[in-house]
């Protein structure tokens, strides 16, 4: 267990329609080793989106455990699971969801001063994380002035500003072109080698997908693994 950041067991999502019960996820058990990249492909409508949402608190299971750093998320409070995914999560969305009224420092700093930082300490972290991505000369930019490509680096910095121990990622490149996709790729295996942290991202790219440590498949209700490099 000291090696799995997250794991879930038995896990079920369901719903009724009509008295009758439709199952998205049902009784998938899975683990995720830290500092493992996690890549979960399967169609649209499959129920990856939910599972990403399970697994991150926003969502609760019809049944099942799902365990972050060993601590069950069904006996947190909201409360506590909100602070927990400030403090350990970051979060990387297909959509930016940047701030358009604030610049990139701003929106990078946010986090960390939810997280009740200084001014001063999160503008320094946000900028420190901005190098990083090589951003640090867009720092008074606002998103409408960005590219596609840098508003997302943007995004992954925001997610990487408190040091989170996971990220969890929604097609993170969906709307890149394929250069710009690349660069995402790359930055996101060089921030886990350089940070160790842990990825679980749902893409349909393939290239990601190849690269990861390990690849899940979810189909019908189902998470099968597709390949475990580890």
């Amino acid at each position: 267990m000291n090696n799995i950041i997250l794991k879930c067991i038995n896990l079920t999502k369901s719903y009724q329609d009509n008295m009758k019960t439709v199952h998205i996820l049902k009784k998938i058990s899975f683990d995720l080793h830290r500092s493992n990249i996690a890549v979960i492909i399967g169609k649209s409508g499959s129920g990856k989106s939910t599972f990403l949402h399970l697994m991150s608190g926003l969502e609760k299971p019809t049944s099942g455990t799902i365990l972050f750093n060993g601590i069950p998320l069904n006996l947190m409070s909201s409360n506590q699971i909100a602070k927990l995914r400030n403090l350990n999560l970051g979060f990387i969305y297909q959509f930016h969801h940047l701030l358009l009224d604030f610049n990139v420092l701003e929106n990078v700093a946010m986090p960390l001063l939810i997280s009740n930082k200084s001014v001063k300490e999160a503008k320094e972290k946000s900028y420190e994380i901005l190098m990083k991505v090589n951003l640090e000369k867009k720092i008074n930019k606002y998103p409408s002035e960005l590219s596609g490509g840098e508003r997302q680096r943007v995004a992954i910095a925001r997610a990487f500003v408190n040091k989170p121990k996971l990220i969890i990622a929604d097609e993170p490149t969906g709307h890149l072109d394929s250069y710009n996709a690349r660069i995402i790729f790359d930055l996101i295996f060089e921030l886990n080698s350089n940070l160790n942290t842990s990825f679980l991202i749902v893409t349909h790219d393939l290239f990601l997908a190849k690269k990861a440590h390990v690849l899940f498949e979810i189909k019908d209700s189902q998470l099968n693994i597709k390949k475990n490099i580890k």
